[in-house]
């Protein structure tokens, strides 16, 4: 039986027989997330790694999925959008590879986990989400969670945040089925952006770097994501 089914079927057990879930159980399951779902997998980034470990996942979930929080899955959020598995997470957060003074850009943010690692690892976030009751409880778990170094806007992510740019990194948590010119516009020169991109169910991860005029594009991982909406589907 894989490490991964092991657990999950441990925490169901846990959930049938009524056993409620300590601080101390999350802070054991989120040891282990990282160990063996994060590291164990390839992800190499000591600040990376370190920001996972920190940043408690299940404050970020609805109550009734609480109990599959560090389990490497994709959970309802609501709203029909989910928050990533923490593989996923950490894989495009080493992928962007963000710097202590960096100013980040987020589209898409969803219950707030992805911006609250970010908040970690950078010297400032923006992130924008289409729904506006998820923008206003993200926004105020950040906060409750004493994340400051996080704004966040409920607007079309498509359009990006042009008030606040450039920007040192974008990541994108929703997948156009273009790579969004405002974004691109909005990148400093140097700058990275790790963005899904395709039709439901047939994405390609990729990371970009700006050079000039020029951007260079890499397909790093086949993903499936939710898809992005608003302006990009005008």
């Amino acid at each position: 039986m894989g490490k991964k089914v092991a657990m999950l079927l441990l925490l169901i057990v846990a959930a049938c027989q009524g056993e409620p879930y300590t601080e101390a159980d999350f802070d054991v399951a989120r040891r282990r997330m990282v160990e063996e779902q994060l590291a164990g997998r390839g992800i190499k980034s000591h600040a990376v790694l370190e920001a996972m470990a920190a940043v408690p996942r299940h404050e970020f979930v609805p109550e009734n999925v609480r109990r599959f929080s560090y389990a490497d899955e994709p959970l309802q959020i609501g709203y029909g959008q989910t928050i990533s598995q923490p593989y996923i997470v950490a894989f495009m957060t080493e992928q962007l590879d963000p710097k202590p003074a960096d100013r980040i850009l987020e589209i898409g943010t969803g219950s707030g986990y992805q911006a609250a690692i970010l908040a970690r690892l950078v010297s400032e976030v923006y992130t924008i989400e289409i729904i506006e009751q998820l923008a206003k409880r993200a926004a105020a778990d950040l906060k409750r969670l004493g994340y400051e170094n996080v704004k966040v806007l409920a607007g079309d992510g498509y359009k990006g945040w042009p008030e606040h740019a450039p920007f040192d990194g974008i990541i994108v948590t929703c997948a156009p089925d273009h790579v969004p010119q405002p974004l691109v516009d909005q990148l400093r020169d140097g700058g990275r952006m790790i963005v899904p991109v395709g039709s439901p169910g047939m994405q390609e991860l990729f990371l970009l770097r700006k050079r000039g005029t020029k951007v260079e594009q890499t397909a790093v991982l086949p993903v499936r994501f939710v898809p992005m909406t608003g302006k990009s589907h005008q």
